[in-house]
């Protein structure tokens, strides 16, 4: 996975670099979708590919994985990865400056890595011990780097400039490899199935309600990630009519929460 890291890593750079040109919002407005996606032709067509792949082979195989093993198992397999993944976002709470909630998640990995059988089993959120995940795309907003242009990755999904950047280290620092020499690969592979299996009922449900798939996928991805930066509590958006007008807080260009 080293080479992928490396590759992404540099595509950010240009993305990077291209973004410099990207004209701001105007001052009291709500961002129009080409100032937030100003890539949208070329991410529609990423993102056309990721529906062809998740169709083609992504969804049968979970299908067949949830049709086939149990939901206790299934749930196992979940909780062991989610434990690995916990590692992470207990690093990136102290980055961020979050010492009480870093704590608490180191002990939840403690707790679930020796009482819970490797990860296996969830005696944390028995014992209120919260599961809060953070990554570094986070952590880049804390320390007030702005999220930049709406991204669609290849195979990887929706994203932004900033989260896109973040990535390499969040796929370094929660790959199963690194932790389990032998197998590693297939036990990614097992991540990733058991991971889209879970989300074959929220799929199909955005199938249905959505007229424009696109869209939705990239309205919800910004406003999530802007809630999850300001840990649930974004700034208002301000208008024109509002006295002290400045210009309004955007997924696009938001200032770094307050810590």
């Amino acid at each position: 996975m080293r080479w992928l890291s490396a590759l992404l890593c540099a595509c950010m750079l240009v993305l990077v670099s291209g973004c410099a040109s990207v004209p701001p919002a105007a001052p009291g407005a709500a961002p129009a979708a080409a100032s937030i996606d100003p890539f949208e032709r070329w991410n529609r067509k990423v993102f056309a590919f990721n529906e062809a792949i998740d169709e083609a082979v992504l969804k049968p195989v979970a299908q067949v994985y949830r049709d086939v093993v149990p939901q206790l198992v299934r749930t196992g397999v979940g909780n062991f990865f989610g434990n690995i993944g916990d590692v992470w976002s207990t690093v990136n709470h102290l980055l961020q400056g979050k010492l009480q909630s870093g704590v608490e998640m180191g002990m939840r990995v403690l707790t679930n890595t020796f009482i819970g059988i490797g990860g296996v089993l969830d005696p944390a959120s028995e014992m209120k011990l919260v599961k809060r995940p953070e990554d570094m795309g986070q952590t880049l907003g804390v320390w007030g780097i702005a999220p930049g242009p709406y991204l669609v990755l290849p195979i990887f999904g929706p994203s932004t400039v900033r989260d896109g950047a973040g990535l390499p280290f969040d796929m370094y620092a929660s790959s199963t490899s690194r932790f389990i020499e032998e197998g590693g690969y297939l036990l990614t592979a097992t991540q990733l199935v058991n991971t889209r299996a879970e989300f074959l009922s929220t799929t199909k449900l955005l199938g249905e309600v959505s007229l424009d798939k696109y869209s939705f996928v990239r309205d919800a991805y910004l406003s999530r990630r802007l809630d999850q930066v300001y840990d649930g509590a974004p700034p208002m958006e301000k208008f024109d009519d509002d006295p002290g007008d400045s210009p309004a807080a955007s997924p696009a260009a938001s200032p770094a929460p307050k810590r």
